[in-house]
């Protein structure tokens, strides 16, 4: 229980200190940015570049990106929001009215985190400039979310933890089936015993 408190303090601490830190110009191009990505435009304009720009690796980029993306929304706003009800930073903790124009809903996790970091983590394998290049865009956005008052730092950690794993997913999870048929077909096939044998890791 001790640990627990100190770890609620840790992260009021933390969340102070991020966003008193930043400077009023930085906070307005946070929130600039931050207004791009709202309802995903900001992804949706890049994968669009990339599929007119990159050829098939564009548009295999921008696939992965925009899945990874969806996958994200649905598990941090549909589903973690609605079994975490946690209230959202207090007003009185940030030195601007930012905080004033915040969401209804949970603070846990944070969805536009989550979609960002999703975006860019499913697009760096398939085309690394591109990657990076959304990275930029990608930090700032989880940076404001802590700015403006519409975040824990625990939040946008937790949004960007649930963005890595559906970008990992997003990946590994077409081979995964593809394996399964594979294993499936050879049981079921002439001699097979109609059992699948787990593969050896």
């Amino acid at each position: 229980m001790r640990s627990l408190t100190e770890s609620v303090e840790l992260d009021r601490v933390l969340t102070q200190r991020a966003a008193s830190r930043i400077p009023p110009g930085v906070g307005k191009v946070l929130s600039a940015v931050e207004e791009a990505a709202e309802s995903t435009k900001l992804w949706c304009a890049a994968a669009v570049v990339m599929v007119s720009l990159g050829g098939r690796r564009g548009r295999r980029a921008a696939g992965a990106g925009l899945t990874a993306l969806a996958g994200a929304q649905l598990i941090s706003n549909r589903l973690c929001k609605q079994l975490v009800d946690r209230p959202r930073p207090p007003k009185e903790w940030f030195p601007h009215d930012e905080a004033d124009d915040r969401p209804g809903s949970s603070s846990f996790p944070s969805g536009h985190t989550a979609a960002a970091v999703a975006f860019t983590a499913a697009v760096a394998p398939a085309w690394p400039a591109a990657g990076a290049a959304c990275a930029v865009p990608a930090a700032m956005v989880a940076l404001e979310r802590v700015q403006s008052g519409a975040h824990y730092l625990s939040d946008v950690a937790a949004g960007a933890a649930i963005g890595l794993a559906t970008a990992w997913l997003t990946r590994r999870a077409p081979r995964l089936v593809l394996r399964y048929g594979i294993r499936r077909a050879a049981a079921c096939g002439p001699g097979g015993s109609g059992q699948i044998v787990p593969s050896p890791r």
